[in-house]
């Protein structure tokens, strides 16, 4: 019979199951948190149901759904990657949870791998109840998902990197109040819900030069209207991508 070897055997669990551990636990965080699930879900999809039902704006032709529903994706995107992560990282940072997390067998490296793990976990589940509610309003999807689902992960990485950029320089009371700021700022001016042509033509270059406007345009071109990966949206997003994570490896504060 062999015998069972008690043996203690300290250490840190492997690399991957320390982030995987780590992005559940930022992923419940989210899910829990009814101002997190406001701002990420419950919004979204009132904004969707509200404005494809009534007729409150002129889309012009087509389904006013077919409109919307790449819109409010792309909203969704940026409530979780931008304002969502902006304020939870700030507070965190605010609190010590980030200087004490930072410094545990994680390491700051892998606590950011869990933090943006967390963020795309988050972002399917707003897509799939999007999508759904979407297809229940009469929205028939046009294109190729892969190219939205580049499209959404160039939105991710632009919108991360300004949300960590916020949260790693500002004290958390003004990331709170800025998040919120852009967040409305950019859902009335970003195309989300009104197209960019009710806008006056001064101010629509520097409107299509924002990356949700970028987001928006490319997700709409592709399942609204079929068209390939569009490579001014992609070239947008990925320059605002560069930008922010640049500056966020050079200014963030851990404390």
């Amino acid at each position: 019979m062999t015998a069972l070897d008690l043996t203690p055997a300290p250490g840190a669990a492997p690399f991957p199951r320390m982030v995987l551990a780590q992005a559940g636990a930022e992923i419940r965080a989210m899910l829990r948190n009814g101002e997190q699930l406001l701002l990420t879900l419950i919004i979204p999809v009132l904004l969707l149901t509200g404005f494809s039902l009534a007729p409150l704006i002129d889309v012009g032709a087509g389904p006013r759904v077919d409109f919307l529903t790449p819109g409010v994706l792309a909203l969704a995107v940026m409530s979780t990657a931008f304002t969502g992560q902006a304020i939870a990282t700030g507070f965190e940072r605010r609190y010590g949870v980030l200087k004490r997390l930072g410094a545990t067998p994680l390491t700051r490296g892998g606590l950011m791998m869990a933090k943006t793990a967390a963020v795309v976990g988050v972002e399917v589940i707003q897509a799939a109840v999007i999508v759904a509610v979407g297809l229940a309003l009469g929205w028939r999807p046009q294109g190729s998902f892969l190219s939205a689902a580049v499209l959404i992960v160039l939105g991710t990485a632009a919108f991360s990197g300004l949300g960590l950029l916020m949260a790693g320089t500002l004290r958390a009371e003004a990331t709170l109040a800025g998040a919120n700021l852009v967040y409305l700022v950019l859902l009335g001016a970003g195309g989300v819900v009104f197209p960019l042509t009710k806008f006056p033509e001064s101010v629509r270059p520097v409107l299509e030069a924002l990356p949700i406007s970028a987001l928006t345009g490319g997700l709409r071109a592709v399942l609204a209207e079929g068209a390939a990966l569009p490579l001014v949206p992609v070239a947008v997003l990925a320059a605002w991508a560069v930008l922010s994570l640049a500056l966020v490896s050079r200014t963030f504060r851990w404390e």
